[in-house]
Parts: structure tokens; sequence; C-alpha cells
């Protein structure tokens, strides 16, 4: 009886000494590449603000990097766990042979601004004239574009405008100064041009239901690798968890904006109204199947648009490319 009792004894302070490891143990941890000055950032620091993360057993690390390039070099070489990158560089990358998939983040993707004194009314209008291009020759929304006007107007934008392909922040620059009449801006940008009295033009929106896309196209999302994933499932559900309640607050809460209008770098009230409406607007409301069935619907587009320089070897968005999360439409009940 005493060697039972004795046993018996062992075993209760083995369970309390594991007990105790447990709740001593570290939060998973979770690298997270960020572009420097990037609008995740403001998502990521609502996170940290509200212990969002902590409550979800994550510790999140955020690295900052200076280019999307760069964002790419550090997940493929295991600097980070997560970026943020669209389904198209997925899908290249699956194509390929890599397991990276993605989880859909925001679709705003911005639109073509014109100047109040350009004189333009439609896209016509803007025929032989300069118009500014973020993002470069294989933009995304450039290409989106160029299908547009194809179908429109019967003439590729390539050939119906001049294009300036630079910077952000310079082609807001240009515009301001009047020296370009129209600029197609990622949407941040966007949102400032519209905030000092720019108006917009044409938006992706409009784009795609002229090209038949009718549902919702989430664009950016956050990337990992699917194995990783695989072995971290509890934290990435708990980091994904944590990143669709604080877009709830900065969906539903003013007061929030306020706090993270030094991170913006909103000039003025009509700027940090601009993003903050801009923002909301992009928060993705559908399924996580919904989307994957647009996507591959603006993928052929894409593709025809961009070639292999953009797509790679990928003739179809290959499987995997949308995270298999094991509750469709999880992503947007999260939200409501």
């Amino acid at each position: 009886m005493k060697q039972f009792l004795a046993t018996r004894l062992m075993f209760a302070v083995l369970a309390l000494l594991g007990m105790a490891a447990a709740s001593a143990a570290e939060p998973a941890l979770i690298r997270i590449g960020v572009l420097q000055y990037g609008t995740v950032s403001w998502e990521l620091e609502v996170i940290r603000r509200m212990g969002l993360a902590k409550r979800e057993g994550v510790r999140i690390e955020v690295v900052p990097l200076a280019l999307k390039d760069a964002a790419n070099v550090a997940i493929q070489g295991g600097a980070v766990d997560v970026i943020v990158n669209d389904w198209i560089w997925v899908a290249r990358q699956r194509a390929e042979g890599r397991d990276f998939t993605f989880v859909p983040y925001s679709r705003a993707v911005g639109g073509i601004m014109i100047h109040p004194d350009s004189g333009v009314q439609t896209l016509s209008d803007l025929r032989g004239r300069r118009v500014g291009v973020a993002g470069g020759a294989l933009d995304k929304s450039w290409l989106l574009l160029r299908a547009y006007s194809r179908k429109t107007l019967g003439e590729d934008a390539a050939t119906l405008v001049k294009a300036d392909f630079a910077a952000p922040p310079l082609l807001n620059e240009l515009m301001l100064r009047g020296e370009l009449p129209a600029v197609l801006n990622f949407w941040h940008f966007a949102a400032r041009l519209q905030a000092a009295g720019m108006r917009e033009l044409l938006g992706i929106d409009e784009i795609l239901r002229e090209l038949g896309v009718a549902g919702e196209l989430p664009l950016v999302g956050w990337v990992f690798r699917e194995g990783w994933a695989q072995r971290n499932r509890t934290a990435v559900e708990g980091f994904l968890r944590a990143a669709g309640e604080a877009e709830r607050v900065m969906r539903d809460s003013d007061a929030i904006w306020q706090e993270l209008r030094p991170l913006t770098r909103a000039e003025n009230d009509a700027t940090l109204l601009a993003l903050r409406d801009g923002f909301r607007a992009g928060i993705v409301t559908t399924s996580g199947a919904h989307a994957q069935a647009t996507a591959r619907q603006v993928f052929g587009i894409l593709a025809q648009e961009g070639g292999t320089a953009l797509v790679g070897s990928a003739r179809a968005l290959p499987a995997g490319t949308f995270w298999n999360r094991g509750a469709d439409g999880e992503h947007a009940k999260r939200r409501e």
C-alpha cells in the first residue's frame, strides 16, 4: 500500500510539474517581414496595442524590410515566416514546386486618379497623354487596365497613353504639381491624392466588372510556406484570428485611427479619413472558396496580359495557392 501511495504521489508531482512547465512555456513565435511604412504595419500595431496575439498564445516579431523584393528573398531564405504579397506571386512559386500559400488580407488595390484641371472625363480623353503608373510594367492594376482598354476602346492602354513608370511617392508629387494629368497608383497613395482634391476616374472594381469578373477579388494576403503552417497550425490560426480581430476594430472604431495617426503619416484630417476609409473598403468579406474562384478567373486575364514574365510556367491557378484552412468561409465570418 505504501508503495502504491508513493507511486500515486510521484505521478501527481510529475503532472503538476508538467502543468507548470506548460504554463511557463514561451508563446509560439511568428516572424513577419513588413515593408517599412507599409499599411500592414497599421494592423500589426493594433494587434500589439490590444494584446491580440498574446491572447492567442502567439508572439509576433516584426522584421522591417526595405523593398518588396527583399520580402520575397527573406521568406524564401527562411529569415521570416510570413510576408504580405499577392496570390499571383504565390501561384508562380507553386508552379515551380515551392509550397507557398496565401490567405486573403485586403482587396484594396487603387485606381486611376486624375487632376481636376486635366479636362479628363473618360479613359479615351487620356489618349496620347502621360499617365504615371506605379509598380512597373507587370503591375497587376496596369495589366488589368490594358485588358479593360482593349475591350472598351479597342486599343491597348500601352499604346493609348504614354506610361511613366515610377515610384508611388514621386507619382503623387508630380500629380500634385500638375505635371501629370493622371496616375495609376496603389490605394493608400490614391487616398492621399483624393484628400488633396484629386478624383478617381476608374477603379479596379469597375475594371473587373467590365472584364466579366463579378466577385470580390482580394489581391494581397498573408503568404507563408504550407509545410511550416501545417507544423505550426495552432499558431497560424491564432495569428489569423488576431489579425481578423484587429481589422474588426479598425473597421468599427474611429478612435483607433487617431492612435494610428503618427504611423500613417497623415498630414491632416482629410488624409487620415481617406486612409481610414480606403483601408475599411479593402477589408475582405467574401469566403475563401469564393475568392479563389474569382482569382482563377482573373488569373487567366493576367496571364494573357503579362505572359511568362508574370506567371512563369503556371497555366492556371495551381492547387494550394489559397490555403485550405479546413473551414471554408471562416476568414469572412471572423470579420462579422
